[in-house]
């Protein structure tokens, strides 16, 4: 079971005046890994808010997946990637790469998200945007490489292509 905690950025959200959605999507999107939302946080569009709450996942509660929704576009309050990046001891642009490629197969719009991903311990943050059909469809993107992935930020030294074939048996 894969221990995720779901952050949703968005100043409307934490203020009461706009409904968390997208937090509601990841939820059943995790447990359907199977995953087992620990907790689902959410909070304004503030660098040092995000990652005083990405801190505390990774470093306190020591969990496998953190994924953000929220504040990875170009407006002047979208700081997701900018909290995110200092915190990351390695990132993982191919997610990004993925999820963008997979979005611009529906709108053109996606090429304007910025999120990033990457590995802080043994735990693998993700940056989503903030619409629920794009966390639905940039989720699907990367769902079939999350517990590989996983397994590997957590020390598996098994090489992957007899990860591949154990998989297929």
């Amino acid at each position: 079971m894969i221990r995720v905690a779901i952050l949703t950025i968005s100043d409307s959200a934490s203020m009461g005046m706009r409904d968390d959605e997208s937090g509601r999507v990841l939820e059943r999107l995790v447990i359907a890994l199977p995953g087992s939302v620990e907790l689902a946080d959410i909070v304004a569009d503030e660098i040092e808010q995000i990652q005083e709450k990405l801190r505390h996942y990774t470093d306190e509660l020591g969990l496998d997946l953190v994924v953000t929704t929220g504040g990875t576009g170009i407006s002047q309050r979208d700081v997701t990637p900018e909290a995110t990046v200092p915190l990351l001891d390695k990132q993982l642009p191919g997610l990004p790469e993925a999820m963008r490629a997979a979005g611009m197969r529906k709108t053109p719009y996606a090429m304007l998200t910025r999120g990033v991903a990457g590995i802080r311990g043994g735990c693998v943050i993700v940056n989503l945007p903030g619409s629920p059909r794009a966390v639905q469809e940039n989720f699907e993107a990367i769902r079939p490489v999350l517990k590989h992935m996983i397994e590997k930020c957590q020390g598996d030294t098994r090489p992957c292509v007899r990860i591949k074939a154990e998989e297929a048996e």
